[in-house]
């Protein structure tokens, strides 16, 4: 485990779903109610990374 800049504990081998890295990025904008700061919008870059890896990971190939 590690932890990442914002103090939040990360299991490298158990990648969070989708919907979870959605409500973090939700309670990052809730929490904020205004411009983010640039520890906040750093946070939100890489929120947006792995909630893109997570919907990936989540696609069924076509037949």
């Amino acid at each position: 485990m590690f932890a990442s800049p914002s103090g939040a504990v990360a299991d490298p081998g158990s990648p969070r779903s989708a919907a979870d890295v959605n409500d973090r990025i939700r309670a990052l904008w809730a929490g904020a109610g205004r411009v983010l700061t640039p520890a906040e919008q750093e946070r939100y870059q890489e929120l947006l990374v792995e909630w893109a890896a997570a919907v990936k990971a989540d696609v069924v190939p076509a037949a």
